[in-house]
């Protein structure tokens, strides 16, 4: 994770464990922004900062693939933007793709105005539909999140 955390903010000089636990009217919240549903109540979040000022946000989520967890992290500026996601643990036999560069920089500078949909705004990778859909839904569910607990 701290190769992961580098990659997003590598101007960082310390990552602040800010951890959230989440009400049900939060994570109800979270639904009604991102029309996602908030699995966890509580999320994996690390403030970072360089010399005590925010930079953003680490977030480490989990979403399914087509059977199997899918484990990656997202850098959110403190505005609201994606400054890029890493995929950290990918476990399914196919859909690999996900890990790809080409593919994971489609997310940078993404909003919540985006749309995220597959092939609007996020290219859909043939034999990964499913990895694609619920990494591009996990990442609009981590916008939303920030609006309504990390601000």
């Amino acid at each position: 994770m701290p190769q992961a955390q580098q990659l997003l903010f590598a101007e960082a000089d310390r990552f602040v464990d800010a951890a959230v636990e989440l009400s049900d009217d939060q994570r109800k919240a979270i639904e009604d922004k991102s029309g996602v549903r908030q699995r966890w109540k509580k999320q994996a979040v690390w403030r970072a900062e360089k010399a005590g000022q925010l930079l953003g946000w680490f977030i480490v989520d989990e979403v399914v693939g087509k059977h199997e967890f899918i484990t990656y992290a997202a850098g959110l500026t403190p505005d609201g933007k994606v400054r890029g996601i890493e995929i950290l643990v990918y476990r399914e036999t196919h859909g690999y793709q996900v890990r790809n560069p080409d593919w994971r920089h489609h997310f940078e500078g993404k909003t919540l105005a985006d749309p995220f949909k597959l092939e609007q705004d996020i290219p859909n990778i043939a034999g990964a539909t499913l990895s694609c859909k619920n990494v591009t839904n996990g990442v609009k569910r981590l916008l939303a999140l920030q609006q309504v607990v990390l601000r």
